[in-house]
């Protein structure tokens, strides 16, 4: 094969044709039409002497050599995206750039509203579009649709560049007149009623079953260690609606201590240490290599490190 005859937008098309599986999806991703890349499938099946996709009962499916050019064709065009990328100087006063980051309601109460005074006072006319983990997807952040995503990630691509901001530990969030104030323990803590809440990585949530322990999450499995369980009224994926219910029940939150603080003025609530340990969790900014070397996005991530700095608990 004479690599001077390859159009280097097949190598484009193979990538999004791996990824979406499907030709009308890919098209709608290059912005161009189905008859186009359809013809482009032809050529690559041409020119690889491959059928590239295969339809079965469970839709088109790549080939082996397919599945195997994947992660080559992949990093071949994160390199040219990189190397080609535009260095130019960032001129925070000066800009309009909206930033996107996905960020779970954790990192939004804890985070973004100093990191916020910050940009609007260094970037003013800069603006935050702010998601939810439901929003967007891994392949939002890859293809640098997302500039950021921050929260807390069991597993990550490995193509994606990452940071802690920090690590955080538990507390236990309380109505003051709550009568387990009187004796806190793990005895008493076991049996109340608890709020749930959790929610780590991308997509829509599924259903949460109270004997699935392993499922539960950090403090479920620390009690498991324990050979205890506690029993929950509630589950959430919201911080805010698990401290709201906190403060109108008498439920106990158990969640990071972050964000059991904004309580700490509050004269309706208590923060308690839990009575039992919980390893520490880690909250992180992961974003694309695509946008590694972006002069607004270093700056960015410098700002998001500077306000993490100043927020040390």
């Amino acid at each position: 094969m004479n690599i001077s005859k390859i159009d280097l937008n097949l190598l484009v098309y193979l990538d999004v044709l791996l990824r979406e599986k499907n030709v009308t999806r890919a098209a709608n991703q290059l912005n161009i039409t189905q008859p186009a890349m359809s013809n482009g499938l032809k050529r690559l099946r041409d020119l690889l002497n491959d059928p590239i996709l295969v339809r079965t009962s469970d839709g088109m499916v790549p080939t082996e050599r397919a599945k195997d050019l994947a992660p080559v064709v992949r990093g071949i065009l994160l390199t040219l995206e990189e190397t080609l990328q535009p260095n130019k100087d960032f001129e925070p006063e000066h800009s309009h750039r909206v930033f996107r980051i996905m960020a779970s309601d954790y990192a939004a109460s804890t985070l973004i509203p100093a990191l916020l005074k910050k940009l609007r006072a260094q970037a003013p006319g800069t603006s935050l579009d702010i998601m939810t983990p439901s929003d967007v997807t891994f392949h939002d952040v890859e293809n640098g649709k997302v500039d950021m995503a921050i929260n807390r990630f069991d597993q990550l691509p490995q193509s994606f560049h990452q940071k802690t901001i920090w690590r955080d530990s538990f507390a236990c969030l309380v109505n003051s007149l709550n009568p387990i104030l009187g004796n806190f323990n793990l005895d008493t803590y076991l049996k109340a009623q608890h709020i749930w809440v959790s929610k780590t990585g991308f997509g829509v949530g599924v259903g949460m079953d109270p004997a699935d322990v392993q499922k539960l999450g950090w403090v479920d499995e620390a009690l498991a260690k324990f050979g205890k369980q506690r029993s929950i009224s509630v589950f959430t994926r919201n911080y805010h609606v698990a401290m709201h219910l906190a403060v109108e029940t008498d439920l106990i939150a158990t969640l990071p201590l972050r964000a059991a603080l904004l309580y700490q003025n509050d004269a309706t609530m208590k923060v308690l240490d839990p009575p039992f340990p919980i390893p520490s969790i880690e909250l992180k900014m992961i974003w694309s290599p695509l946008l590694h070397q972006d002069a607004s996005h270093i700056w960015l991530r410098r700002l998001i490190t500077e306000v993490a700095d100043e927020l040390h608990l």
